[in-house]
């Protein structure tokens, strides 16, 4: 949460046919043998992908009379020094993405009813969120610069993946080589 890359998504018919895409996703990312601390909204689809991709059986399901923070997966210490005692960053991800992606949103103009034409707008709004959009959560203090007291960082330079903002045009003239894996 440090970070906050955003390292998969699942974009599908279904909710588990979504969360299936996300686990294979991180499954090829270097988590062969068990998810990462996972984290939901409890919309569905999470278990069973969890099994289908990982084997693993999450707690047991039920309906939702209140909010209570249980840990379905990894080590409770482990989850809450990520996450913290709620799913606000769950819930503050998924505002954010109704707000850069209009085809996201309800009842609006934009809809995508092709499954790859929402699948790409995705994809770019996860490019510009994760390279070209500094967060104010993740500035840093600057103390030998008297013109500027902060310096912006992308999700991507708290993770160490760029050492800057990158524009637009850098996002849509950067070639990506395909990963082989």
């Amino acid at each position: 949460m440090d970070t906050r890359v955003r390292v998969a998504r699942g974009i599908a018919k279904t909710e588990t046919e979504a969360s299936v895409e996300v686990f294979q996703t991180l499954k090829r990312r270097g988590h062969p043998d068990a998810p990462p601390p996972t984290m939901s909204d409890g919309w569905g689809g999470i278990d069973d992908a969890m099994v289908e991709v990982y084997g693993i059986v999450p707690g047991e399901n039920g309906r939702v009379v209140g909010v209570e923070l249980r840990v379905i997966y990894g080590d409770e210490e482990e989850v809450l020094a990520l996450f913290g005692k709620s799913t606000a960053y769950v819930e503050r991800t998924h505002l954010t993405m109704r707000l850069f992606n209009s085809r996201l949103a309800r009842k609006t103009l934009a809809f995508s009813k092709l499954l790859e034409m929402y699948r790409a707008s995705a994809a770019w709004e996860d490019l510009v969120y994760n390279l070209a959009r500094a967060l104010k959560t993740l500035r840093v203090e600057v103390f030998n610069d008297p013109n500027r007291r902060w310096k912006p960082r992308t999700p991507a330079m708290a993770a160490g993946l760029t050492d800057h903002i990158w524009t637009v045009k850098e996002l849509l003239t950067t070639v990506v080589l395909p990963n082989n894996t």
